[in-house]
């Protein structure tokens, strides 16, 4: 299954959309404005609420939770990798390895590939395509997937900074 996520640009706070194959909008993310740390919640397109991602503020490095109906689903955590991204998804028992210059990564389980997330460049806004496994939840994947973007702009906001 393909998703393609677009954030929108010139709005309050994070906002994403999140195509499926046809095109057609099927999830809505609203980052919240006024928080401490990250906050991220995820819709359907009639707005109800099936996830939600918050940042553990005072790691030393980055360290999401997904929450789906007030239980916590994963718990992503940033390795030091050097040229490279690393994250790991606990309990899933997940990898995410990426290429820290194009931005392209795979999530993968016991070595075997369970998504492809390949950002678009040249974009207005941050894009992403995203190719998921058939026998996995695609809603873990995306949250994933918003962690990884968070932590991108966490790094070019403190890069930019400095």
């Amino acid at each position: 299954m393909n998703l393609y996520m677009k954030q929108k640009v010139f709005s309050w706070g994070d906002k994403f959309t999140v195509f499926d194959e046809e095109s057609q909008p099927k999830y809505l993310v609203k980052g919240e404005v006024f928080s401490l740390g990250k906050k991220l919640h995820i819709y359907d397109t009639a707005e109800n609420q099936l996830g939600f991602i918050h940042q553990k503020l005072l790691a030393l490095m980055p360290r999401y939770f997904f929450e789906q109906n007030g239980t916590q689903v994963a718990e992503v955590n940033k390795k030091i990798a050097l040229f490279r991204q690393k994250y790991i998804i606990t309990p899933q028992g997940w990898e995410v390895d990426g290429n820290f210059f194009e931005h392209d990564y795979t999530i993968s389980a016991n070595g075997q590939n369970i998504a492809t997330i390949k950002k678009e460049w040249f974009t207005f806004g941050d894009a992403y395509h995203i190719n998921i496994s058939d026998d996995v939840d695609e809603l873990t994947v995306l949250a994933v997937v918003l962690i990884i973007d968070a932590c991108n702009e966490s790094n070019n906001t403190s890069s930019a900074n400095n």
